[in-house]
């Protein structure tokens, strides 16, 4: 019995090789789809599409436009807090106090309060009465460089 040369382009009948054929096709489809993947992972930086998409830019030229994207933060709730002075105590000065103690504050009588807005320095101002409430009556409006100043004296 002789064994003649297997031509590698012809079809191999037996099992065995079927196999291997079957895992070798499977084994380039997974190289082909992972090559494919990093080809796009690399043409796209992640995250870029969907900001685009669900984040627009709050800056616009026209009027209109600008007036909407304010109405946008028109409702959200802020802590306005009047301060009508600071001091600081010992805890045993502290448990001592009982109703008609008088705690002395830093503020000076007649001197404008200081207007919070969320913790921030805002404004100053002067207490008013207002249908039998209290109100506040702004006197100033703190710059930006002033609540900075401010901020260094502290």
């Amino acid at each position: 019995m002789t064994t003649e040369p297997k031509d590698p382009n012809q079809p191999d009948d037996s099992p065995g090789d079927n196999l291997d054929d079957d895992w070798a096709s499977a084994l380039a489809e997974q190289t082909a789809a992972e090559r494919q993947s990093t080809a796009d992972q690399a043409e796209e930086p992640l995250g870029a599409p969907a900001a685009d998409d669900v984040f627009q830019p709050l800056t616009s030229d026209s009027p209109a436009a600008a007036k909407a994207d304010i109405d946008l933060i028109l409702d959200v709730p802020v802590q306005l807090t009047v301060e009508l002075g600071r001091t600081r105590l010992t805890i045993k000065d502290l448990l001592q106090l009982g109703q008609g103690s008088v705690v002395e504050l830093d503020g000076l009588a007649g001197e404008p309060m200081d207007i919070f807005v969320n913790g921030y320095l805002i404004a100053q101002g002067e207490v008013v009465v207002v249908d039998d409430h209290y109100g506040i009556r702004l006197t100033d409006i703190i710059t930006p460089s002033e609540r900075i100043n401010r901020l260094n004296r502290r």
